[in-house]
């Protein structure tokens, strides 16, 4: 039986944890976080979250297996898309890697760029 994507994301947030974005100001700037970006690397160069780590979601569980400095379990991560559906169903998928403190932006970065909140650029070098 087929099940489309929207319902595969319905499915992922009601298994995980989704902050407002009053609950996710007090975790960006704290170092102890893991702010992480799932969107693609052209979305990611246009804004992201001020340090926040582009890992897109397609790379997710590869990159995360082969760099032992990102396998921490027990950090917080904040995770995050553009609306907040591959956001989800990145949280279900760090969850079932062993991961315990993963939570997703509601509304994701649109919804964080929409309330004026600080956002960054990467520099862009030409050299």
């Amino acid at each position: 039986m087929f099940i489309p994507a929207h319902e595969l994301v319905v499915k992922a947030k009601a298994s995980i944890t989704e902050l407002s974005l009053e609950q996710a100001d007090s975790l960006v700037g704290d170092a102890n976080v893991l702010l992480l970006d799932v969107r693609e690397p052209g979305e990611y160069q246009e804004g992201h979250l001020p340090g926040a780590l582009n890992i897109p979601r397609g790379m997710l569980e590869f990159v995360l297996s082969s760099n032992p400095a990102l396998q921490d379990t027990g950090r917080q991560i904040l995770v995050y898309c553009k609306t907040g559906g591959r956001a989800a169903l990145a949280a279900q998928t760090l969850a079932s890697m062993g991961f315990i403190q993963v939570s997703s932006l509601a509304g994701g970065y649109d919804a964080w760029h929409a309330s004026a909140r600080q956002t960054e650029q990467p520099a862009i070098s030409f050299d």
